[in-house]
């Protein structure tokens, strides 16, 4: 057959194929016959000799067979054996044949003792000491015939040892009886704790409401020391023209923006004297300082008196009452409309409103016009243009005239920022589960402290601080936003316009916690916020010798009053 060109033929077999080595099968078949017979044999006998050699030679690494060991390979695997995990714990604590003997006194011994202590423990929490001798009795029993084994390399006496036993389990089956198992135990445990822990609670509600109530109310000598300022007031003349005979140009200094103006409210005399005090003393120029005070009704006449009878290295000291300022009053001020609130004035004054609530923040003083009053700081001072607000529970230690030349960048306020610790961050004081505090403020924001703040008054009018005041205490008539105090409403009112402050201008904490001395060292006002006000008997020791300083208890109306 002819084939097209181009194609290959692939039935026919190359060329190279014919010049391939013969295979061993053709090889070997072309040996002579006695050849490959006498080469079979020799290679049959090397293979008989050589397994003969394996099987004979015992391995150099492991000792010699039993008839044991053989007849535990012919019923274990390799699986079965490796080393099981109880294996692991007897190599791991070191235990004997004694120990683990179903028949060992030793260990019968060991456990009744470990056991009968457990119900010694629960017997004692039963009030039932005749079982408890019982138990420690035989315990130590126990323990004797254990250690005098010991002590003579011996093995413990089956006669006694027995006898030790059976007593003991006669005892446990009476605690079984009594109910003295090891759940029962644990329940009744429990059931201590938790009762514990409500004791606790109780008793740790009972030491916030007293030192509360300790904190709210008026010491003896204060009382006595307002009664009779009060009468030095009225029958002297003369403290009276110190205050109203005053000259044109002590008037026109109430209102110089060029010297240094503090403004404190209180209703505390001898502490707003000590801030007064405590601020000259350690200021470079006292008489550049002007002391604007506002108190109540009740203090307005000792007040006046006692600054009247003392001299502050020139400074000028201006007193006036919240009751003078008529345009604080319900339809202006939402404080004081929530006031006329049944509801409010049942919450805060009669103390039947929501129990859940700590009592701190049912305090009335919260609810204050003096407490809220640093909110109207430029209505009270229209003329002034800078100011530092001063609480009445701090103590000056450097000179504060720096603070009136610090740049506030545009700000409101300057102040000492407390959010070192995440308790004084904005969640801890605001309701952020409340949609409208949410929406608007960051619950890690830094919080800050009211009781020395740097007050630009141009800024204040012109960003209307007081009515974004006004609008969040308005929308807190419900009290949902935040509990109570100056202090939440404060953060909401300066959001976004506070400039912070060097930590040493202001110390916090030396009414309620430690501070470090070099801390107290290095500030320059030092706040006893917290309820352990220094002029209280609760006040902390430690810290009332910085506020001690500079109360002149030389002066005749405070050995009357205090020193009896």
């Amino acid at each position: 057959m002819v084939r097209p060109a181009g194609l290959l033929d692939t039935t026919r077999r190359r060329p190279f194929l014919d010049q391939r080595r013969p295979s061993f099968r053709r090889r070997w078949q072309q040996r002579p016959l006695w050849v490959r017979l006498a080469l079979s044999l020799v290679l049959a006998l090397a293979c008989v000799l050589l397994f003969l050699g394996l099987a004979g030679s015992p391995n150099p690494s492991s000792p010699p067979s039993t008839e044991s060991d053989r007849s535990d390979a012919t019923v274990s695997s390799p699986l079965l054996r490796q080393r099981s995990y109880l294996d692991g714990i007897m190599d791991a604590h070191n235990m004997t044949d004694e120990m683990l003997s179903a028949h060992s006194f030793s260990r019968q011994l060991v456990d009744q003792i470990s056991l009968a202590k457990t119900y010694i423990v629960a017997a004692k929490e039963a009030h039932n000491l005749q079982f408890v001798a019982e138990l420690s009795a035989q315990v130590r029993r126990e323990q004797s015939i254990l250690a005098h084994a010991a002590a003579h390399g011996g093995t413990v006496a089956k006669e006694e040892a027995e006898k030790a036993i059976r007593d003991m389990s006669v005892l446990f089956f009476q605690a079984q009886q009594l109910r003295y198992d090891s759940a029962i135990t644990i329940m009744k445990l429990k059931g201590q704790i938790q009762s514990l822990e409500e004791k606790s609670k109780a008793e740790a509600d009972k030491s916030t409401k007293y030192g509360q109530i300790a904190a709210e109310e008026l010491p003896k000598g204060l009382y006595c020391l307002g009664v009779r300022l009060t009468m030095e007031w009225f029958k002297s003349a003369e403290l009276q023209r110190k205050f109203s005979d005053r000259s044109p140009a002590v008037q026109s200094n109430l209102r110089d923006n060029s010297l240094y103006h503090y403004c404190v409210f209180s209703d505390n005399i001898i502490a707003v004297s000590v801030v007064v005090n405590s601020t000259t003393l350690n200021s470079n120029h006292p008489e550049k300082t002007v002391f604007h005070l506002v108190t109540d009704e009740v203090n307005y006449a000792p007040m006046k008196a006692w600054f009247a009878m003392n001299d502050y290295r020139g400074a000028i000291v201006e007193i006036q009452k919240v009751e003078d300022f008529t345009w604080l009053n319900a339809s202006y001020v939402p404080v004081l409309k929530q006031l006329q609130d049944a509801a409010t004035q049942n919450f805060y004054f009669s103390g039947s409103g929501n129990r859940g609530t700590p009592i701190k923040f049912r305090n009335p003083k919260y609810l204050s016009m003096l407490n809220h009053l640093r909110f109207y700081i430029p209505e009270i001072y229209p003329e002034l243009r800078k100011v530092v607000f001063l609480d009445d529970d701090i103590v000056v230690q450097k000179d504060l005239s720096d603070l009136f030349t610090i740049n506030l960048n545009g700000n409101v306020m300057g102040a000492v920022e407390t959010c070192m610790e995440t308790f004084h961050r904005f969640h801890k004081y605001l309701n952020h589960s409340h949609p409208l505090i949410r929406a608007h403020f960051d619950p890690d924001a830094c919080g800050w402290a009211f009781g020395m703040n740097v007050l630009d008054l141009v800024e204040w009018r012109n960003k209307n601080v007081t009515g974004i005041y006004h609008y969040w205490q308005e929308r807190n008539a419900d009290h949902t936003l935040w509990k109570l105090g100056s202090l939440p409403p404060g953060l909401l009112a300066f959001y976004g316009l506070v400039e912070a402050l060097d930590s040493k201008w202001h110390v916090l904490g030396l009414g309620y916690t430690t501070v470090d001395p070099a801390t107290i060292k290095e500030g320059a006002v030092l706040h006893y916020n917290g309820n352990m006000k220094p002029w209280l008997k609760i006040g902390m020791e430690k810290y009332k010798g910085f506020w001690d300083n500079y109360v002149d208890y030389s002066h005749p109306l405070l050995q009357q009053c205090f020193m009896r």
